[in-house]
């Protein structure tokens, strides 16, 4: 069984999803450190008529010193709920396929459930499913895992039973492959390479959310999704 591992990430960019395509099982690490800067689990990049448009989803960091993931609270103070949808409604509101997903905006944004982890897996399994990527999802919670860095991703694929470790090629750096190897699980690279679309307003830009792709190519999304890169042995 291939076993691949990304933290859940808000609205996550199209190589997270090529990795799940390329693996039997995606464990989410959401008992791992939330950081105090600025991060990807509660932010991302969309596009708009002035290029890059971030949205992020305000929480709650002060006095609460170092949060997991699964900790993390949303602060929903304010009116920004309303002036996401609006800026992503005039983003991709002329987009061929907005109007096939605008609905599941509006019910992200007039809920208030107070938990960052369950938003960002209601989006990441709302883009899985659209994407039509079956593979499943598990948290890394329930295992209770009490080792770290490398040997933390092998017991997870121990309890898993998983025989092989899927990883992004740039990650090659932070493998200790021999480790891995000790334990009787082959580590397998892949490379993304980030696949060109129709977008609105000018130049391409890539490295978007997926919701980018989403948005623009809808049913063919899948095919550009999962030729965008090759496994490495």
């Amino acid at each position: 069984m291939i076993l691949s591992t990304h933290q859940p990430i808000f609205s996550p960019w199209l190589g997270f999803f090529y990795k799940m395509v390329y693996s039997d099982l995606l464990v989410l690490l959401d008992d791992a450190q939330f950081p105090r800067g600025t991060a990807w689990i509660n932010r991302n990049r969309f596009k708009n008529h002035q290029g890059t448009l971030w949205i992020t989803v305000p929480v709650w960091k002060k006095g609460k010193g170092l949060q997991k993931i699964n900790e993390v609270k949303i602060c929903y103070e304010g009116k920004w709920q309303a002036k996401h949808l609006r800026s992503l409604e005039m983003a991709y509101g002329n987009t061929p396929y907005w109007n096939d997903h605008c609905l599941f905006w509006e019910k992200i944004y007039t809920q208030k459930d107070p938990g960052l982890l369950n938003l960002n897996l209601q989006i990441i399994e709302y883009l899985k499913n659209s994407f039509m990527i079956h593979s499943p999802i598990k948290l890394s919670s329930p295992l209770k895992t009490t080792s770290t860095a490398n040997e933390r991703l092998i017991e997870i694929c121990q309890k898993f039973k998983a025989t092989t470790y899927l990883v992004q090629y740039e990650a090659k750096k932070y493998i200790q492959e021999e480790l891995f190897s000790e334990a009787g699980i082959k580590v397998q690279y892949f490379r993304f390479h980030h696949p060109l679309y129709p977008q609105l307003w000018g130049d391409f830009i890539s490295h978007l959310s997926a919701w980018d792709l989403l948005f623009n190519c809808g049913p063919q999304s899948q095919n550009i999704l999962t030729q965008a890169g090759k496994k490495i042995t």
